[in-house]
This record gives C-alpha cells, sequence and structure tokens, in this order.
C-alpha cells in the first residue's frame, strides 16, 4: 500500500463551478419545494389532468433555470482557463500560451515533481511587460526566429529571465566555417563568418579590435583585441602586489590541483577562462551581449559561454564550484540589495574552502567602509587577501576606489 505522501492527490472541481454546481442544485430543490407547499397541491382537487399539466409547467420551468445556470458555469469554465494562463490575457499569442499554462503530465501524477502538471519557467518580471512578451513570442512556428537579439536581450536585464522557449530558427552566420582547435583557438581572432551581425553597430571583428583602440567608451572597450591588453591580464601580481593578483598567486594559495572548475562573472570575452584552461581549470564565463558578440566570441575560443545577467540565480548546484572570479561587473552601481544577493548566492555555490576572487570592485571612498565591507562581512567570507587603491580614471577629486579581494568560504 502507498504511504499517504505517494498517494496521488484527488481531483477536485474549480471553486467557481463546484459553488454553481451546489447552488444550481440548491435552487432546484427549492423552486420545487416552493411549488409543492405554497399551492402546488391544490390541482389534486382538479384531478389528475390538471396535475400533470402543472408538473409539466414546473419541468419547463427547471429545464430553462438548468440552463440559465449551464451558461453561468460555461462562463465560469472560461474565466478558470484565463486561471491557467496565470492572469495572462486569453487573447496572447498561441504560442504564448503554449509557454505560461501548466501541460498535464502524460503518465499522470509524478512524485519527484509533486504535481500532475510541468509549469514553464518564466521570469516572474515577464509579466510587467505583457505587449513586449506577446512581440516576443509572435513568430512563424518552425520558421526563422525574428531578428530580436537586442530587443530579448533587454527583456532579460529587465528581469523577465529566463525567456520562454520559442518553436523556431534562430539565424545562422552564413559561410561558417569549423572553429580552430583548441589549443590554438584559445588566442586566435575568429572569422567573421561565425556570427550574425545583424544586433551589433561593427559588422566584424576587425572593426570591434578598432573600436577598442578608440577614445570612446565601450562595454569591455579592448576585449576583442587578443594581442593586446588581453594577452597579459592575470600573469603577475601588480607592483607590491596592490590590485592586481596573478592567477598563479591565487592557484597557489589552496592544495595543488584542488581548484578545478569554477565561473567568472561578467567574463568579458573569456580571457580569464582561457588563462584557466591553460592551467586546466575549467571556467564557465557569463556575459551579455552589450553591442558586441561576447557569448559568440567565447565559444570561438573553445571555452563555455553563459548568457544570464547578474541579477539572474546562478545556475549550479550548493557548495560544487572551486573558484568564483568577477572584475568590475560587481560594483556599487548596482543597487546594494541585489548586489548583497548576489554575493550570498556566490557564496551558495562555492564549495567550502573554495575562493572568491572580488576583482577590481569600485565605489567611493565613504561607500567602501559604511556599506561592502559590512556585507562582505554579513556574507561571511573570510579574507586571505585584501588590497584596495584609488580610482582614477574619471578624476582625483572624485573620491572613487577599488577593492581587489581574495575571499574563502570557510570549511566547517
Amino acid at each position: 500500500m502507498r504511504s499517504v505522501e505517494e498517494r496521488k492527490p484527488s481531483r477536485s472541481l474549480r471553486p467557481a463551478q463546484s459553488k454553481l454546481s451546489i447552488l444550481l442544485l440548491l435552487v432546484s430543490t427549492n423552486l420545487l419545494s416552493v411549488y409543492l407547499f405554497s399551492g402546488g397541491m391544490c390541482p389534486f382537487i382538479g384531478g389528475t389532468d390538471v396535475l400533470l399539466r402543472e408538473l409539466k409547467s414546473t419541468k419547463s420551468e427547471l429545464a430553462q433555470l438548468q440552463r440559465f445556470m449551464e451558461t453561468l458555469l460555461r462562463g465560469h469554465g472560461d474565466k478558470a482557463a484565463s486561471d491557467d494562463m496565470d492572469g495572462w490575457p486569453d487573447e496572447f499569442p498561441r504560442e504564448m500560451k503554449l509557454v505560461v499554462g501548466p501541460h498535464k503530465l502524460p503518465l499522470g501524477y509524478n512524485r519527484n515533481l509533486g504535481t500532475d502538471k510541468l509549469f514553464q519557467p518564466l521570469g516572474s518580471a515577464c509579466r510587467r511587460f505583457r505587449e513586449e512578451m506577446a512581440r516576443y513570442m509572435t513568430y512563424e512556428v518552425g520558421g526563422e526566429c525574428p531578428s530580436d537579439e537586442v530587443f530579448a536581450q533587454r527583456l532579460m536585464l529587465k528581469g523577465c529571465e529566463p525567456l520562454p522557449r520559442r518553436r523556431c530558427h534562430p539565424k545562422s552566420p552564413k559561410g561558417y566555417v569549423d572553429p580552430a582547435p583548441l589549443p590554438e583557438s584559445l588566442w586566435a581572432t575568429p572569422p567573421d563568418t561565425s556570427v550574425v551581425w545583424d544586433a551589433y553597430t561593427c559588422k566584424n571583428y576587425s572593426c570591434l579590435v578598432k573600436r577598442g583602440r578608440s577614445d570612446k567608451s565601450y562595454d569591455c572597450n579592448d576585449c576583442f583585441d587578443l594581442k593586446g591588453r588581453e594577452k597579459s591580464r592575470w600573469l603577475v601580481d601588480s607592483s607590491g602586489g596592490v590590485l592586481d593578483f596573478s592567477i598563479d598567486s591565487v592557484l597557489a594559495t589552496r592544495p595543488a590541483g584542488t581548484v578545478r572548475i569554477g565561473l567568472d562573472i561578467g567574463g568579458g570575452s573569456g580571457t580569464f577562462a582561457a588563462r584557466m584552461r591553460e592551467r586546466d581549470v575549467t571556467v564557465v564565463s557569463s556575459t551579455m551581449n552589450f553591442d558586441g558578440p561576447f557569448n559568440s566570441f567565447i565559444a570561438s575560443r573553445g571555452l563555455v559561454p553563459l548568457h544570464i545577467s547578474v541579477a539572474h540565480r546562478l545556475p549550479f548546484f550548493d557548495n560544487t564550484l572551486d573558484v568564483v572570479h568577477s572584475m568590475h561587473v560587481l560594483s556599487n552601481w548596482m543597487p546594494e540589495a541585489t548586489l548583497e544577493l548576489a554575493l550570498f548566492d556566490i557564496y551558495r555555490v562555492l564549495r567550502p574552502g573554495g575562493l572568491f576572487w572580488l576583482d577590481h570592485f569600485f565605489c567611493s571612498g565613504e561607500q567602501l567602509n559604511t556599506t561592502y565591507v559590512p556585507m562582505l562581512a554579513r556574507v561571511g567570507f573570510h579574507k586571505l587577501r585584501w588590497a584596495t587603491g584609488r580610482k582614477l580614471d574619471r578624476g582625483i577629486g572624485k573620491n572613487e576606489w577599488y577593492l581587489s579581494a581574495l575571499l574563502e568560504k570557510r570549511m566547517t
């Protein structure tokens, strides 16, 4: 015999239908009672024919009442269908209904899920942008997806993450060729035919490299120039070991070979992961495509990109990663609550003894001691290395500071 916990929950009528069904029964019963006890017995005096005529009339009235109540039930049934849409309008595109509504499991109740339905993952903030969602989910099923990468990414950054799946094919690069083999691919600029350039200002990698050498400011300005500053990142400690930590010095804080897998948050074009790959450490790089094909570039280097925003819950199980690194991304531009949640999430995915390398975190001098040092203390990291220095790219009068820290999740 199955235990109480394992028994499949009984199916019940929707609340609106159940209540209206009871109402229909009560009204029908009461109508007949009123008829019988408020003069309905008088026909017996007139004989059987009179009684039959009155009963037929009453039957007709009851049938009309039943049809009326069934209409109400159908109306509430439609409303319940809207409830299945979890509050989304019924007039949404069919594809939107497909990803919003729960789907019955073919084999019925599943003990692992605790339900007989499967719900599609969908960012809670998506419901705030219903018109945008309707646009995103409007396409030809089985055809080519709309060229809407920028639009979709903005939805993600607004909190509509994860986006729903779509039943269409993303546009493929024309003239695609196989990537270079490892380890050559780590430091080779990929061919332009590896990217669909529709979403970007630049239409080739040469443009991106030149853009990085200009005076204008772009996200991860020189990330695509693998022969420039990218080539020397994380190879040596800065003079006096102030802000720049080398990968080798960080790895030396752990027993040899025990740092094996990790995450780089805001990994740009993947250079940190490339340097770790050279040391037999597998690092996933989370990155967004801010007017550049960062995810495609990382993949072409033979590394693993992860297209999620910094506000997204890290898609790793508790106590699993050896190292998490982040440079510039986790800083004072983020709301304090969002940043603290991100730091606790990093703590969650690190194994005991795992390393969190906070690389060039920036903030004002006042914020450092009043806000962010106490925040890191609340999370519970143990300090292994800690260095601060002035951030001068916007002028000395700004009182802006960098913090580089190597933090440890304590062994239990």
